[in-house]
């Protein structure tokens, strides 16, 4: 019985993780689109709120890893892609998700992927963990 609740853990564990890093992505994708803009006009984002959008290059570079094993647990990311480059320039938008850790860009006066991270964790995820947990276990 105790190996059947552990497997039914890794997979409710699984199922929790995969909601969440789509949650915390489209919590992102809306915090990444303080308004738009043309490239080349003042921005209507302000400091504190997410970028405004040009070209939705960056808000459509947002995604998450595969839900992956590492042994004991499951892991996933949640950021921008690399590889997309915005069609008025050639700064990536890979490089704007690094600017949540290195300071680079304007990551730190208008971020995106911090606050959608913390909503997920202090929001979405107690609701996903009570609805996915609470049934289906076995009473001992």
């Amino acid at each position: 019985m105790f190996a059947e609740i552990a497997a039914d853990g890794q997979v409710k564990s699984r199922t929790v993780l995969t909601q969440l890093a789509n949650a915390i992505e489209r919590q992102a994708k809306v915090n990444a689109s303080s308004g738009a803009h043309k490239r080349g006009t003042p921005t209507p984002a302000h400091p504190g709120s997410g970028p405004a959008v040009i070209s939705g290059t960056l808000r459509r570079s947002i995604t998450h890893t595969p839900v992956v094993s590492y042994g004991a647990g499951w892991e996933t990311r949640v950021g921008t892609g690399a590889g997309i480059s915005p069609p008025y320039g050639k700064t990536p938008a890979s490089v704007y998700g690094l600017a949540l850790e290195t300071g680079l860009r304007n990551g730190a006066i208008y971020p995106f992927l911090g606050p959608a991270y913390r909503f997920g964790i202090t929001v979405v995820a107690p609701q996903l963990y009570m609805s996915v947990y609470r049934v289906g276990w076995p009473r001992i």
